[in-house]
């Protein structure tokens, strides 16, 4: 029967190949979870994401992943990270946790942890990423940390700049016995500084509203949503930047931007590539059925709020796509350079 000191030694390993932080729970069904996923899809606050909302029953019970699962290793890998400059020229923002692969280190010290648990006899398969598991609940039932009002899991002095994963294992492990208590209090920053009131009341977000999640879905981006986007083109941080426990972790964060890091996109550059280019370039990040329209939809949005009003190559490049055979894409291109005369008159 593995005890106290194996699993510290699990723990010890993890940490060893780059997790900043372990916790273990029980591997029984997530209920909690699973109520909240069904209750917020029947509001249709999923805004038609799928992930883990498309088979709750799975991504909620570890022992679907792993036969007679008994125990969750949750790890948790910081990618903390100070902004750096932008280039010149119009540049789409990406967010942080897209600058790079944070995933693979994440699987490798997940993957070094399971092969000890198999090496010693257990059944071990480490999860990712890959919508097996609810990681944020898995995470808190282990101990790591505690649900913000964004509804991202906070690590106590650490803040939110974290990827999650599990190993799910037939060991029976000692878990965590309490989780984190709540370290938000009062504070209500980041439903404020939220940009389009996304979070409609604490740890409850409607993804229909949520940038996140706007600039990944397929479709067009709704009009009343176009403004708010700014410069994004993957992803938005804003309820991170403004938590108090993720801005002391960014100002000490070990480690700052790296060379191959991707914080910024030239938007004219992206919106004259090719598909095998962007995929080249961008073909990690979820894009819906693979398909680099969505981000040249989310370009086009961009460029309309931070492209130069009398910029020849940002006119020519909108008026492309507004004449081109792609009608999503052209009537973001219409709106983009709608907006962009509409600047030019407030700016006279």
């Amino acid at each position: 029967m593995p005890d106290a000191a194996y699993a510290q030694e699990l723990a010890a390993l993890g940490r060893a190949h780059g997790l900043d932080a372990v916790g273990i729970a029980p591997a029984h069904p997530f209920e909690r979870a699973r109520r909240t996923l069904h209750e917020r899809k029947a509001a249709g606050l999923h805004g038609g994401m799928a992930f883990t909302y498309k088979n709750p029953e799975r991504s909620t019970d570890p022992g679907r992943a792993v036969r007679h699962a008994r125990s969750v290793i949750v790890g948790a890998r910081s990618y903390a990270a100070p902004w750096p400059d932008a280039p010149a020229g119009p540049q789409g923002r990406v967010a942080r946790y897209a600058w790079r692969d944070h995933y693979a280190p994440l699987r490798e010290a997940l993957w070094v942890i399971a092969r000890r648990l198999r090496a010693d006899g257990h059944k071990a398969v480490p999860f990712a990423d890959d919508n097996s598991m609810v990681d944020r609940e898995a995470a808190w039932l282990a101990g790591i940390g505690w649900y913000g009002k964004n509804a991202n899991l906070l690590l106590p002095g650490a803040g939110s700049w974290f990827v999650l994963g599990s190993v799910v294992t037939d060991a029976a492990l000692p878990t965590n016995p309490e989780p984190v208590a709540d370290g938000c209090g009062a504070c209500r920053r980041c439903l404020d500084a939220c940009p389009t009131g996304a979070i409609v009341a604490p740890g409850v977000i409607d993804a229909n509203r949520c940038l996140a999640w706007v600039l990944q879905k397929p479709g067009a981006i709704p009009v009343e949503l176009r403004a708010a986007a700014g410069d994004r083109i993957y992803g938005c941080d804003d309820c991170q930047e403004v938590c108090p426990p993720a801005q002391r972790a960014e100002r000490v964060a070990p480690v700052g931007p790296q060379t191959g890091d991707v914080a910024h996109v030239a938007l004219i550059g992206l919106l004259e590539a090719t598909d095998d280019e962007i995929l080249a370039r961008h073909g990690r990040w979820y894009l819906a059925d693979r398909d680099p329209r969505w981000l040249r939809r989310n370009a086009l949005v961009a460029l309309g709020n931070v492209g130069a009003v009398h910029d020849p190559a940002v006119a020519k490049v909108l008026h492309r796509y507004a004449d081109g055979g792609d009608p999503v894409l052209a009537e973001h291109a219409r709106w983009a350079a709608q907006q962009l005369d509409r600047r030019g008159s407030v700016a006279s």
